[in-house]
């Protein structure tokens, strides 16, 4: 199957459901009341999918691993950003390790993404003739 866009992408997919859970606590929760923490944790779960849109857009694999290893940080950052929700009372424990089993597998997901690529004969379509 050829991916024609970044919607395709079950990385992005996945990345947009985690990112819409975690705005469901935000909105669910005095978490929203926290500025800080709540603006950084929609930040880190939004630049997953957004890095992966991004770095797929550039039509080039190299760029794409590039952005793909970004949006492997913010996934890091975001499960990071959990035991601090957690901490501080937002979530219960099993929302929490709901929430932490998605980043942890999305995270292996980006990982295997990137291996895919840098083992990938094809450079991208902006370097097709």
């Amino acid at each position: 199957m050829v991916i024609k866009k970044f919607e395709d992408l079950e990385i992005w997919q996945l990345a947009r459901i985690l990112c819409n859970d975690i705005y469901q606590i935000s909105q669910e929760t005095l978490l929203g009341k926290n500025y800080r923490l709540n603006n950084q944790i929609d930040g880190s779960s939004g630049s997953i999918m957004d890095n992966i849109a991004e770095g797929f857009e550039r039509n080039g694999n190299k760029e794409f691993v590039q952005f793909l290893s970004i949006a492997k940080a913010s996934c890091g950052e975001t499960r990071s950003q959990l035991y601090r929700v957690l901490d501080r009372k937002f979530i219960d424990d099993i929302t929490f390790e709901k929430l932490k089993d998605q980043t942890e597998i999305l995270s292996r997901q980006i990982s295997g993404f990137i291996t895919y690529l840098q083992n990938s004969d094809i450079k991208g379509s902006k370097y097709k003739s």
